[in-house]
């Protein structure tokens, strides 16, 4: 038989190929084994239609991974807000949460806060339960009971100061100047103590550098203008002029800022409460925000104007007394307070190093205005007292630090309105 013949019976014994595949097990049997092709690997992955690899699959839990990584959180967490805050700090949002198989960051929470385990006094793990929530989170100072101690205690810096200037009214030489510095001492304390119990506290949050920037501020407001308008106008001849009266209204400022404080954090953990989005919580908090700056600025001029009005006309004219207009050192007063509410705002919600930045800028401001005074005195150097004295001829000495408090604050409150609009800031 010749072997075209043979090849016929081979194809007649041999099966129709399978598919439309150029090799199927037919077309492998009609060649000799080295000119065979290798038989192909396993398929991947096809979709049903257009024959591309499909996506790789992810974890069947992907909320697992992320307990992991948030563990330490979860694990001291007593409320579903604060796990809500860790992973939004991370760059976690609305957005990123349906990842996770959730429509937003607290719906997440939620189930990390109920699967997060919890260690029992034995050492032993067990699944956290729902009705572990607290029924009350808030701080201590925030009692009925804590409400009066803080506020009585808010108002020591006001009662230390007011004190003092009577002493001062009612003295001289060097019983003057022993109260004064006595006077100061009490201040310096008092608010310290106010810093360090109730809204206004921020134990281990604190920028080392700051106290020595809200000094130095406070006494550019109690002497700065004197000596910058005696450097305008050729001096210092001798000691210059200071104003103590004008450290009365922010020293009982101390009390609205602590309540506006207590207000905005009250008002952040009830709005993160009934928010289900980190918009819905942002959109809650800015407007609280600025309400609450606003209303401490009105009520600092308010205290301002009755200041003005008591130891400018007790004083009858003594060194050191309040001027009985409105005008003269309001605005540095005013923008030194907001400044310094800001400030402290952003130190006590965890931003240190902004209110530190903002607070330096503005004393850097004031001892530069001075400065630049002195060096026009240069020959040759002339231009660099301009700015600076075309402000102070202009609007007075005053003009100079509410310019660079002013600027401070609208830069910290612009960071602000960002900052503490975040979940993560209210832990």
């Amino acid at each position: 038989m010749s072997d075209r013949g043979a090849a016929r019976m081979t194809n007649a014994a041999t099966p129709a190929p399978a598919g439309p595949g150029p090799w199927d097990t037919r077309s492998r049997a009609l060649l000799p084994g080295d000119l065979a092709p290798p038989a192909p690997a396993a398929p991947a992955a096809h979709t049903a239609h257009t024959g591309r690899p499909a996506a790789r699959r992810g974890p069947a839990d992907p909320v697992k991974a992320l307990l992991h990584r948030h563990r330490e959180l979860c694990a001291r967490a007593v409320d579903p807000l604060e796990i809500a805050a860790g992973p939004e700090a991370h760059g976690i949002t609305d957005r990123t949460a349906a990842r996770f198989r959730h429509r937003d960051v607290f719906s997440l929470a939620e189930e990390l806060y109920a699967r997060a385990p919890r260690t029992t006094p034995d050492g032993i793990s067990e699944p956290r339960p729902r009705e572990a929530r607290p029924a009350d989170a808030r701080p201590p100072w925030a009692g009925p009971s804590g409400w009066g101690r803080w506020t009585a205690l808010a108002l020591l810096p006001g009662v230390v100061c007011s004190v003092t200037l009577l002493g001062l009214d009612h003295s001289g030489g060097p019983r003057r100047l022993a109260i004064g510095l006595a006077g100061a001492l009490a201040l310096a304390g008092a608010l310290s103590a106010c810093l360090r119990r109730g809204p206004l506290r921020a134990e281990g949050r604190t920028h080392p550098a700051t106290t020595v920037w809200v000094y130095g501020l406070l006494a550019y407001l109690l002497c700065g203008d004197g000596l910058l308008a005696a450097l305008v106008s050729g001096g210092p001849d001798g000691p210059w002029p200071a104003s103590p009266a004008l450290l009365v209204a922010p020293s009982f400022a101390v009390l609205p800022a602590a309540w506006c404080a207590h207000l905005f954090s009250a008002g952040a953990r009830r709005g993160l409460a009934d928010s289900r989005a980190l918009a819905d919580f942002a959109a809650v908090a800015r407007p609280l925000l600025l309400t609450l700056v606003g209303l401490f600025a009105a009520t600092l001029t308010c205290l301002y104007l009755l200041a003005a009005a008591v130891f400018g006309e007790e004083s009858g004219g003594a060194h050191g007394a309040l001027p009985s207009t409105p005008g003269g050192a309001l605005a540095p007063t005013v923008a030194l307070g907001t400044l310094l509410l800001l400030g402290r705002l952003l130190t006590v919600h965890g931003f240190p190093g902004a209110a530190a930045t903002g607070l330096a800028a503005a004393c850097a401001l004031e001892v530069l205005s001075c400065a630049s005074v002195l060096a026009g005195r240069l020959p040759g150097c002339d231009v660099l007292a301009v700015p600076v004295r075309a402000v102070a001829e202009t609007w007075g000495a005053a003009a100079v630090p509410a310019l660079a408090c002013g600027a401070a604050a609208l830069g910290l409150l612009a960071h602000a309105t960002v900052a503490l609009s975040r979940a993560s800031a209210h832990t």
